[in-house]
């Protein structure tokens, strides 16, 4: 069954690329062909499969959800899951960090032990906390404020702290020096961010699921951000939520048991990841920075399955509080999913584990693809000769097109929310949704430019010798002044000027079909300023603007943003 739902994805896949690239086609060669023609329909053909993918998996994701059926009887038919079984699998919950609040991270996971106490299984799980903090005086702290969690437990032997002197392999290290020292008596584990929440309803799916389906490695929830009022990750994680749905049930249908790891808020079985998932060390000595999908890959290698459930079941994270944080980070997966290109040959990967690894660099690959079909545009667009000519409505059809794939997973998510009333009812109602989506949209067309820029002067950067490292996150909201905006946003605010102000030099036209691609880099710094302002989250947040579902439910998890008062005022 699985070869043709593949057989199916693939068909899908050639005409999402097909159909805009004859148009495409169509319309460069209108008068003859130039160079930049020519380059701008070969980088097209270059990235389209990527672009195919985002479009293709959330048209399957969006099928999936609307069946009416259980999305993980449809993506995953051969799981057991039977919710009354005894649950005999121990668990290991396995907290990483390094440098951080260690109080605020430990305050994350205690509901989730109180709950599973509240249901009889806190015996089967056990929390370590696995530290990699350097710093002297941070870790004497972060000691503190361990012991006095630890005295605040119902059974405080359920609680594990090491510390390493050294943080050699970054995370995934931290996590392999538990699995071959410390997890004696665990048959699975459960990987946590410092900004990781799971609800016990969660962490028991995961880990029947697990007991129950003895060839499955690894099982990834679906991850939606925690509420917030910050602007920035407000706007983000609404479009990433609804977005979510239809492109993890998407790949989740056609990837099987060869799906995705993020990371962490997965579970993960003990034995075959000890014996599999090491990571190897780069030809150049260098150790792996972006670890999840190299690990699910060797171990689908070794013959387990590797699952996605596509369902939100209480699986949670926090988003970087600003933009500039948020390139940061981007720039730290970035460099580690480039590293995969020396993986690739490898013998130990299947090919949809390479498969796998190739789409996890096309996430950032695309960025100096789509700058360089910029660039020949606009010489196209300036070049005199009658060759460059371009038919217009063929060349509108395949943006529209492109357009319609990139943007796929957003469109086709809120069109599902949309369609179903009572999924409309926990979103805030079908204006207010609609209002957050068209905010968000305007949000996220702003943000592309920028993002793809930075990436790929980063890339260039990175091939010139820089050396990126993992080092630890800002997840505290605060206000981005002008100047530091504008010291970290300067030439994203010149490139997107310049490249605006050529395109209308070659005409009208040309210059609007160029401002929804580039705006957003040409705004950089009123952008992210206007994005980290609290008063501007503040006014989101009474408005129910961009407002995610656990904002309306009295059961969330998570404290309300505002009082019924203060949402009033």
């Amino acid at each position: 069954m699985m070869w043709f739902r593949r057989l199916a994805y693939l068909v899908l896949m050639i005409a999402c690329c097909a159909i805009p690239l004859a148009l495409l086609w169509r319309a460069l060669g209108a008068g003859g062909w130039t160079v930049a023609e020519a380059l701008i329909w070969v980088l097209a053909a270059a990235v389209s499969p990527w672009i195919a993918t985002l479009g293709g998996s959330a048209i399957v994701g969006f099928a999936v959800l609307m069946a009416g059926r259980d999305p993980l009887r449809v993506v995953w038919p051969e799981a057991r899951l039977d919710s009354d079984a005894t649950l005999t699998l121990r668990t290991a919950l396995l907290v990483c960090i390094r440098n951080e609040d260690t109080e605020a991270v430990l305050a994350r996971v205690r509901p989730l032990l109180a709950a599973l106490d509240a249901r009889g299984v806190g015996d089967r799980f056990a929390l370590f906390v696995l530290s990699d903090t350097q710093d002297r005086d941070l870790a004497a702290t972060e000691a503190e404020a361990v012991e006095a969690f630890r005295a605040g437990l119902a059974h405080p032997e359920h609680l594990h702290y090491r510390r390493r002197e050294s943080n050699e392999g970054f995370k995934a290290g931290n996590v392999m020096e538990f699995v071959q020292n410390r997890s004696a008596g665990f048959e699975a584990m459960i990987t946590l961010d410092a900004d990781s929440v799971m609800t016990a309803e969660c962490v028991l799916r995961l880990a029947r699921l697990m007991q129950q389906n003895p060839t499955v490695a690894l099982i990834q929830t679906l991850i939606v951000a925690q509420p917030t009022a910050a602007a920035f990750p407000r706007l983000f994680q609404f479009g990433m939520r609804h977005g979510m749905r239809a492109y993890a049930a998407g790949i989740a249908w056609w990837q099987g048991p060869d799906g995705p790891y993020w990371g962490h808020n997965a579970i993960i079985r003990i034995a075959p990841f000890r014996d599999h998932a090491e990571l190897p060390v780069l030809p150049n000595g260098a150790r792996i920075l972006s670890h999840d999908q190299v690990e699910a890959a060797l171990l689908r290698g070794a013959g387990w399955e590797v699952r996605l459930d596509p369902l939100e079941q209480g699986s949670y994270e926090a988003n970087p509080p600003s933009l500039l944080e948020f390139m940061r980070r981007d720039v730290r997966w970035m460099a580690g999913n480039l590293q995969y290109f020396a993986l690739l040959r490898l013998p130990v990967f299947s090919w949809m584990g390479r498969i796998q690894l190739v789409l996890a660099i096309l996430l950032f690959l695309w960025s100096p693809i789509v700058a360089a079909i910029a660039l020949a545009a606009l010489v196209n667009a300036l070049d005199a000769d009658p060759r460059a000519a371009v038919d217009r409505g063929s060349g509108i059809a395949a943006t529209v097109l492109f357009a319609l794939l990139f943007f796929a997973p957003k469109l086709l998510g809120a069109l599902e929310v949309a369609l179903k009333p009572a999924v409309r009812a926990a979103w805030g109602g079908g204006r207010r949704f609609a209002a957050g989506v068209a905010v968000e949209f305007v949000f996220y067309l702003l943000l592309v430019p920028i993002s793809a820029l930075n990436q790929t002067v980063e890339m260039a950067a990175m091939a010139l010798g820089r050396r990126v490292g993992w080092a630890p996150q800002s997840r505290e909201d605060r206000r981005v002044p002008v100047g530091v905006a504008l010291r970290a946003l300067w030439w994203h605010t010149l490139a997107g000027l310049a490249l605006l102000l050529g395109f209308a030099l070659a005409g009208w036209i040309a210059f609007l079909w160029a401002l929804p691609l580039l705006a957003g880099a040409a705004l950089g710094v009123p952008y992210c300023v206007l994005t980290a302002d609290p008063a501007l989250g503040m006014r989101l947040v009474r408005a129910g603007i961009a407002a995610i579902p656990e904002e309306h439910d009295p059961a969330s998890p998570f404290p309300k943003l505002l009082s019924p008062q203060a949402r009033a005022a």
